[in-house]
């Protein structure tokens, strides 16, 4: 049986370097049967298709049917379920596995295949609270044999068990024959856990009105990567679809009418995402991109003519900013808040004569008071609780003068992420070369090769890297193509911010036929991911087979 291939190859590998410098027959005989493994190992990678790929993983050559009343049974857990997301997870679980195929077992073509009559979830924390840092390792392991035979899954959270889930999700096959879903290559050995904490998505809701069951079919499609993190990127200066109790004329901003979004909307993609292990980070981008909001209050821009960034010279403009944080604070319960800071072209306000006014007052320019508002709008949102992220313009401008509790967000520079970690600040990687995913011309290869700690070697700075994001603008997205133009591409980019670092493939042609099964999967299930040949909304060439595409 291939034993924990990942491990194996790494190991021999090093042990390879070791043992070929020596002489003498027994090295060089030790030298040969390590080469042996190495390639057994290396070949054995072609068999396994999970995605994104474990820490450690063995596997056999058996294959068990599951049970027509296969269940989930928790004896010997400290996590109650009160809430039931465990029993959600479970049920996904059956849902797609099955990928709506009626399973009618007929056990007669099976012969003396044992059978898998259940699932043990341990968890050993009792608590449900989904925040940043959460524990989301598990350990899976599903026996050739038992009587009964059950599948053993032990994770510390009950996210972690919903990892698991989507794990043991991808080993289950259905036998068009026997009419069961199968566990192929039993036993399994699988211990997992994250390389990186934030593994983000942005969706962009400003650009394009985004309906409410696009946005829960994309939360669907991250938990099958394992992404944890839906950054929503809500408003920005083409419309304000959200409601804000605090100030309701807000979302007059709005493109129409019907395309808004409502409180309970809101709290409604916050519940749907916890549930499936994912974070919401909202994001309130200023003093720029913020045209929108005048619609309503007309008093926010500089003048009719000139009318954003935000009037700096109006305390209700800071006003309206506190209510919405205040509001956001009732919402989104994730420890971060998202506050732009990005592409703020200050001429607005030195051009605007009363603001001019008030800018010699305040002896400041457009660069100082550039600085003065996102500092002024980081405490309020202190004040509320939240620690902030900024994209990276504002480090670059004045990046010792940002709270400390700032996460610079990277998205220009490619040296950014060093600088950020060395001046003792965290950071989240999106480099727009690499990891936007409006870039269609961009491959799955190029995703999958962006390292976010690249030239980063003190593991001090490599822990301020507290992970990376794919970024779904949406100027030329909207429900029509928003999936073929994330998937697969956004799975590449997940692998890299899940699977460690040694287990990551060196050259992305050695993952191809993992993630085009994997690809193939998201059709299964409903999810319409573009093959891989191209970049982004690509569509198939020629007929043929998914898993060729």
């Amino acid at each position: 049986m291939p034993r924990v291939y990942l491990e194996t190859v790494s190991t021999l590998g090093r042990g390879k370097s070791i043992v070929m410098g020596k002489l003498g027959a027994q090295s060089i005989l030790f030298a040969v049967i390590v080469q042996i493994l190495v390639i057994s190992a290396a070949a054995n990678i072609k068999n396994l298709r999970i995605w994104p790929m474990p820490l450690s993983v063995s596997y056999g050559h058996r294959t068990l049917q599951l049970s027509n009343d296969f269940v989930l049974k928790t004896e010997g857990s400290k996590y109650t379920d009160a809430s039931g997301i465990l029993k959600e997870g479970f049920s996904r679980l059956l849902d797609v596995v099955k990928v709506s195929h009626v399973v009618d077992a007929n056990f007669s073509y099976v012969g003396p295949s044992p059978v898998l009559k259940a699932i043990q979830v341990v968890v050993l924390s009792p608590s449900d609270e989904l925040q940043y840092g959460v524990d989301e390792s598990y350990n899976l392991t599903i026996p050739a044999h038992g009587n009964p035979a059950y599948a053993h899954l032990t994770a510390k959270t009950v996210y972690g068990a919903l990892h698991g889930l989507q794990t043991f999700s991808q080993v289950c096959h259905f036998n068009f024959t026997t009419r069961t879903i199968e566990v192929h290559q039993v036993p399994w050995t699988i211990v997992d856990r994250p390389r990186f904490s934030y593994r983000g998505l942005l969706i962009d809701t400003s650009r394009h009105y985004l309906p409410l069951p696009v946005i829960l079919k994309v939360i669907d499609s991250m938990a099958y990567a394992k992404l944890n993190v839906l950054h929503w990127h809500i408003v920005d200066t083409q419309s304000f679809p959200l409601e804000i109790p605090s100030y309701p004329k807000l979302w007059n901003g709005a493109y129409s009418s019907s395309e808004r979004y409502t409180v309970a909307d809101a709290a409604e993609i916050v519940r749907y995402a916890r549930r499936r292990g994912i974070n919401v980070l909202a994001e309130l981008d200023i003093p720029g991109h913020a045209q929108s909001w005048g619609n309503g209050y007309p008093s926010l821009w500089p003048s009719k003519d000139c009318q954003q960034p935000l009037d700096i010279s109006n305390d209700f403009t800071f006003k309206v900013i506190d209510g919405i944080l205040s509001d956001f604070s009732k919402i989104f319960k994730y420890r971060f808040v998202h506050l732009g800071g990005d592409e703020v072209d200050t001429s607005c306000w030195t051009l605007t004569p009363r603001i001019r006014k008030w800018l010699k007052q305040n002896k400041l320019n457009g660069t100082t008071a550039y600085e003065y508002f996102v500092l002024r709008a980081q405490k309020i949102a202190l004040s509320h609780g939240y620690e902030i992220i900024n994209w990276e313009e504002t480090f670059n401008n004045f990046g010792n003068k940002l709270s400390p509790k700032t996460i610079v967000h990277n998205w220009l520079g490619g040296s950014v992420a060093q600088q950020v970690t060395a001046a003792g600040l965290r950071c989240i990687v999106s480099n727009q070369d690499k990891w936007y995913l409006d870039h269609i011309d961009t491959t799955w290869q190029d995703f999958y090769s962006n390292e976010p700690l690249t030239n980063i070697t003190n593991p001090k700075q490599q822990r301020l890297v507290i992970g990376g994001e794919v970024c779904m603008w949406g100027e030329h997205i909207d429900g029509s193509n928003i999936e073929t133009t994330i998937w697969p591409r956004a799975a590449a980019a997940a692998e890299r911010l899940w699977t460690a670092y040694d287990n990551l493939a060196k050259n992305p042609s050695q993952v191809t036929r993992r993630l085009a099964h994997f690809r193939c999967l998201l059709n299964q299930r409903g999810v319409a991911s573009g093959p891989l040949t191209g970049g982004g909304r690509a569509a198939p060439e020629d007929p043929g087979s998914c898993y060729q595409q």
